[in-house]
């Protein structure tokens, strides 16, 4: 299961995601927004952020304007790691390095065939583990 999420800049790109992971056979959950009315993209990210920590999402592909908003929002979450690209190699390298569990994409500045690309190869790529595994373990904040 994969969770969606944007803010209004990014809704047009949005309804694309839900339109890619239809064809491609995959579930999906949409955290909202619903609408392209204006909104705050930390409601929608938080949304995301608790589902992928809980288990109730495997992964999330979240989108704002720039994408940082929501990618801010999303990596104050412990349990999430996401990455914001604009191109596919950055998608795979947050993928093999950094076993991300979050794509996050800027509404404004990627077109839909950018965007099937950076997924193709986002969801297409395995995290390769070793050295890398001791960086990924040393992210999360401890109390």
């Amino acid at each position: 299961m994969i969770g969606i999420a944007s803010d209004h800049a990014a809704f047009p790109l949005k309804q694309f995601v839900k339109q890619y992971l239809e064809e491609k056979g995959l579930e999906y959950k949409d955290f909202g927004t619903f609408t392209p009315d204006s909104c705050n993209y930390a409601e929608f990210g938080h949304a995301l952020g608790y589902a992928i920590e809980n288990g109730e999402v495997e992964k999330g592909i979240a989108m704002c304007g720039s994408g940082e908003g929501i990618s801010m929002t999303l990596n104050k979450h412990q349990g999430v790691r996401a990455g914001l690209c604009w191109i596919p190699e950055i998608a795979h390298l947050i993928r093999q390095h950094n076993d991300s569990n979050c794509l996050v994409m800027p509404g404004r500045f990627i077109d839909n065939d950018m965007a099937r690309k950076i997924m193709d190869e986002y969801l297409n790529t395995e995290f390769e583990g070793g050295r890398h595994q001791l960086r990924v373990d040393s992210i999360p904040v401890c109390k």
